[in-house]
């Protein structure tokens, strides 16, 4: 049975090429006959094949994904390596903006003052374990910076300059608790000395016992001899409260500083200095000023030949 079987199979094969040899023939021939049997073949054939890319078309599409799997991941890594240096682009701007705006701000009060300075960043700050508030910036002795010299930032003095590198230095904060400058008022030129509190504030000892002091009274630095370690003429703070107390032999006050010592990130050493302050206070720069003018509407002018113009009265009520 199995060689029966086997046999129809060829016969069936034998059948299929030679009847295909002979609509090869006639369709070398020219007979439209071929046509015909194209159509039908066309017919039948037709939902095979479309039921055969139905069934294998996902398949293909899968091995295509799967071949373009690497190439699209590493487009996706590049992106997300692209959008991070951008982003750090964009924090370097900002920063170096900010930079800008202070090194502007600094160099402007130093103009002013006619101080010979070098501008320096801040790098790093102390640490709460040496109980002193310092920064470090990034210009040392190669820069002519040396031990006691005066430190300012855009607002006015941030403290002195205490060991020094040939690349870095050291800065003692006027906020630091050992900190001591002397100080004039600007009003009456009255001296005393300025003492940091480890704050935001200051303290204030009036050594003057003619002098005064009162609210709103603005601190310049007092000047050192050869100028170091403090050149006059700095603006230093203003004060913020009077100790009225009677049993006090000298008066005190509270100060707050000009300058932030939290947003410190470029700042000037003072090289060399006049030997005399300005004759007049180096106050930070204030903010610009907005003016918004306001055009006044023009009130209508009454013709002089016009007459007065008539006041409507009430008329008399007549009695029944």
């Amino acid at each position: 049975m199995a060689r029966g079987g086997g046999n129809r199979s060829r016969l069936l094969l034998v059948i299929l090429l030679v009847t295909a040899l002979f609509f090869i023939t006639l369709d070398l021939r020219g007979v439209s006959l071929t046509k015909g049997s194209r159509s039908v073949t066309q017919t039948i054939l037709s939902p095979v094949q479309r039921t055969v890319s139905t069934i294998f078309s996902p398949v293909g599409r899968f091995f295509g994904d799967v071949k373009n799997f690497g190439k699209t991941n590493a487009q996706l890594q590049d992106e997300i390596a692209l959008n991070k240096l951008l982003k750090s682009q964009i924090a370097m701007n900002t920063d170096t903006k900010g930079q800008l705006s202070q090194l502007k701000a600094v160099l402007d009060l130093a103009g002013r003052g006619n101080y010979k300075v070098t501008a320096a960043r801040v790098i790093a700050r102390g640490s709460a374990s040496s109980f002193s508030q310092t920064i470090t910036i990034d210009a040392g002795s190669s820069s002519g910076i040396r031990s006691d010299m005066t430190v300012i930032s855009q607002n006015g003095l941030i403290g002195v300059v205490k060991s020094t590198t040939s690349s870095s230095a050291i800065v003692l904060l006027t906020s630091d608790p050992s900190f001591r400058v002397g100080v004039r008022i600007a009003r009456n030129q009255s001296v005393g000395v300025l003492s940091g509190l480890g704050s935001t504030s200051y303290s204030l000892v009036l050594l003057d016992p003619s002098g005064t002091i009162k609210t709103g009274d603005i601190l310049i630095t007092n000047g050192s001899e050869g100028n170091r370690p403090f050149v006059p003429g700095v603006p230093v703070g203003v004060v913020v409260g009077v100790d009225n107390s009677t049993a006090s032999l000298t008066q005190t006050a509270t100060v707050v500083s000009y300058a932030n010592l939290n947003d410190l990130g470029v700042v000037s050493v003072i090289l060399s200095a006049p030997t005399s302050a300005p004759r007049k206070p180096l106050l930070p720069s204030p903010n610009p000023i907005v003016t918004v003018y306001v055009t006044p509407t023009p009130t209508p002018l009454i013709s002089a030949t016009a007459g007065p113009t008539p006041t409507p009265s009430a008329q008399p009520t007549k009695k029944k």
